[in-house]
């Protein structure tokens, strides 16, 4: 039974389309299970319907036309329930229902198992026979295996529009990891990476006969290229090696690989589709054999692929001469090269397949004030280009050609977010103080230019965190000592004498730099932070250096450390950060040892506080990785986001738990994470006892808002109410209440 269930995996997995797919699974589950009837049933969520969608056994009319509500029936008993139903007399059966369009009266055994992908009932897939049977438990092993194949690939194709629910109108929603704040209505740009063959969009090509000759000429010019080098090289190298430009002469002559691609065009895919499907297809093949020559091929086969792909991309505009004024720019990967091409003016948010939040592109979005959503998985970039969308970078979703009435609504929630903000300004000069005089210091997060500082230095209190691998990011090397001491003394100049707070290089987890990758099967707990800079001492000596260079004569530098695990780390990084001193003092450069402090982000700390408080001279909570530790949580891995919650009882008893255990050693304690930035999150905060808290500025003015409304005493009665709760639904209604009290629910950003 197991080589069937891998048979009918694989035929499913290659089906041109979801409803070959479906068909073949439901003829194969039939003649593998020995029975009379197979049939898939679609769960119609917004109707609260399973409709008959595939069978092989009943009546075809009955397709798309037998429809029940769930809970009704046999079928409809199977999705309510969430779990299989094996009758050996279906119709002894009370919930059974017969349906004259099916012919099911023939039919005595029953066996339902429901189809369920990340919690959502999709369908339920059954099995009937004519004769009484009790399945026995192989079988029911069976097809609930089958059914959970079919749930992903029947997720994928109903997010991405490749088979639709025949009462859905054409709005579509796809979801994804909320990376930025905010709404936006615009027409998507999708844009194309460079050559790389693993992220080629599928698109659908508008002048077939021009994609194939662009495609021959690409090719052309890819042999041109590979015998000029062979020429050049004639002198220099051996004939043995000189044969292999004489290989690929010979691959790019062949007429099968050609002719494939020419024929995956005519079926409707543009040139770097259709070549990317081939070469990708052929690869694999050649990466399988046995022969070791042929394996050595694949190499050369993909080396090829990507010339002539350069060639093609070349030729093919990788972004718009003209951007529409609201452009919602959509990619596999959107990198901050790529924001860089669009006109600040017109870009108004961000969708990529690829990303998370904390990646680079996503601190600059918030920065910027951009709605983001990434880790979108199921989104059909093929069929997105020039699409109306409204973007929810609150809640991580886009919906694509929206219905006139969700476009309206989104229009009002921006209308009002706008005349929000507006409001808010006219108070951003004055001090975050309660209404019984408490104040509660507001820093800001930086790791971009600092253009900004001039508006932003009048209503802050420094740089509570700045992130020095964002100018690591958008180079090709490592940057050398002056040309970082350039960039720390400009931000420090630009916020002194207010204290810039700036972290040491925190790269690894899904922060690596395009000349230092860090691949690793489990990245948020191998090589990253404090743990990199440690084990190359070169990259911190330099980085440290410049930052000393860059505060002399100002004086407003704090070192942070990030990702400590053990007291050993600090000790080592200490001992680093007094030898550049005594360094750069013996090249007649004096500085100032400035405060250093310990990023509380590992729950390991936690314990540890005492000894970490000997060594260092602030903390500052990164409670981003700290809530995504304490809840085992990928909060950039959609299957489980939902379950990152900042608010979850245990992560706000371990904050207050640390700020009260700081308080007790005298300790300056603040917070660099997202749930400084939110309004209930801050009051929180300040009610705890912090010290300070850090954010994205486009956080600023909701948070000050709060703060000023707010005075320190309630704000320690919404701890004690809140740490009573056990769960982060109650904690987050009971938040949405109180300030809702307060008259300031408008403050919090919209929910569902």
């Amino acid at each position: 039974m197991l080589e069937v269930l891998r048979r009918i995996i694989q035929e499913v997995n290659g089906a041109r389309n979801l409803d070959v797919a479906l068909s073949t699974m439901v003829r194969r589950i039939r003649k593998a299970m020995h029975t009379d009837v197979c049939s898939f049933y679609l769960h119609d969520a917004e109707l609260g319907q399973l409709v008959l969608m595939e069978t092989i056994g009943l009546r075809t009319q009955a397709v798309g036309q037998v429809t029940l509500p769930q809970g009704e029936g046999l079928v409809g008993l199977v999705a309510s329930r969430e779990e299989p139903l094996n009758l050996e007399d279906a119709q002894a059966h009370p919930h059974f229902r017969y349906f004259e369009a099916t012919g099911e009266e023939r039919y005595s055994s029953f066996l339902g198992v429901p189809i369920i992908h990340q919690r959502r009932t999709l369908g339920v897939l059954v099995v009937q026979q004519a004769e009484k049977r009790r399945y026995d438990e192989e079988d029911e092993a069976f097809l609930v295996t089958m059914a959970a194949q079919l749930a992903g690939v029947l997720a994928h194709a109903l997010a991405t529009g490749s088979f639709t629910r025949p009462s859905l109108d054409g709005q579509a929603m796809f979801t994804g990891v909320a990376a930025s704040p905010g709404m936006a209505i615009g027409e998507v740009v999708v844009i194309a990476p460079p050559a790389d063959l693993n992220s080629v969009p599928d698109l659908i090509p508008a002048d077939v006969d021009y994609e194939v000759t662009r495609l021959r000429e690409a090719i052309d010019r890819v042999r041109e290229e590979i015998r000029s080098a062979g020429e050049r090289l004639a002198s220099r190298i051996s004939a043995q090696e000189l044969a292999l430009f004489e290989v690929y002469q010979q691959m790019l002559g062949e007429a099968a690989l050609s002719q494939e691609v020419v024929k995956r065009i005519r079926e409707g895919q543009w040139a770097p589709g259709a070549l990317a499907d081939v070469v990708r297809r052929h690869v694999q093949y050649l990466e399988r054999v046995d022969d070791d020559y042929l394996r050595e091929r694949a190499a050369d086969v993909r080396d090829l692929g990507r010339r002539v792909l350069a060639h093609l991309q070349e030729e093919t505009p990788q972004t718009p001469d003209v951007y529409p004024d609201s452009t919602i720019l959509v990619g596999d990967e959107i990198s901050v090269a790529m924001l860089g091409e669009v006109p600040r003016d017109k870009l108004a948010g961000l969708v990529s397949v690829r990303g998370s939040s904390t990646s680079h592109v996503a601190i600059i979005a918030r920065a910027m004030g951009l709605p983001t959503v990434l880790g979108m998985v199921d989104l059909p970039l093929s069929r997105l280009g020039g699409a109306r969308v409204v973007l929810d970078g609150h809640r991580g979703r886009l919906f694509v050609r929206p219905t006139a009435e969700l476009e309206s609504h989104y229009q009002s929630l921006i209308d009002e977010e706008r005349a929000l903000a507006e409001v808010l300004e006219h108070e951003q000069d004055l001090p975050s103080r309660t209404p019984d005089d408490y104040d509660m210091p507001l820093m800001v997060n930086t790791g971009l230019a600092v253009e900004a500082a001039a508006s932003l230095k009048n209503r802050i209190s420094g740089v509570g965190l700045y992130r020095t691998e964002v100018p690591f990011m958008i180079t090709e090397r490592f940057p050398g000592e002056q040309e970082q001491t350039r960039l720390y003394r400009k931000q420090l100049e630009s916020f002194a004498p207010l204290p810039v707070v700036m972290r040491t290089l925190d790269i690894g987890g899904d922060k690596d730099l395009p000349y230092f990758p860090i691949e690793e099967a489990n990245p948020f707990l191998g090589w990253r932070g404090i743990r990199v800079t440690l084990d190359h001492p070169e990259v911190l000596m330099v980085q440290l250096r410049a930052m000393l260079r860059a505060s002399v004569g100002l004086d407003n530098l704090q070192v942070l450390l990030p990702m400590v695990t053990n007291v050993d780390e600090v000790d080592d990084a200490l001992k680093l950060l007094d030898r550049a001193i005594i360094e750069l003092g013996e090249e007649g450069v004096e500085v100032n040892r400035p405060r250093v402090g310990v990023m509380l982000e590992v729950p390991a700390t936690l314990y540890q506080l005492d000894a970490l408080a000997e060594r260092v001279d602030f903390f500052s909570v990164g409670s981003n990785d700290l809530t995504q530790y304490l809840l085992a949580v990928d909060r950039n891995n959609p299957r489980v986001a939902e379950l990152y919650d900042a608010c979850h009882p245990a992560v706000l008893s371990a904050m207050a738990r640390l700020a009260k255990e700081s308080a007790a050693l005298r300790m300056p304690i603040s917070v660099c994470g997202e749930l400084a930035g939110d309004p209930a999150g801050a009051l929180l905060l300040m009610g705890m006892g912090f010290n300070s808290l850090s954010m994205n500025a486009p956080s600023l003015p909701r948070v000050r808002a709060a703060i000023r409304r707010v005075s320190l005493k309630a704000a320690r009665q919404l701890v004690e109410e809140t740490l009573r709760l056990d769960t982060p639904a109650a904690v987050r209604r009971h938040l949405s209440a109180q300030l809702g009290e307060w008259q300031l629910a408008h403050l919090l950003p919209p929910r569902d």
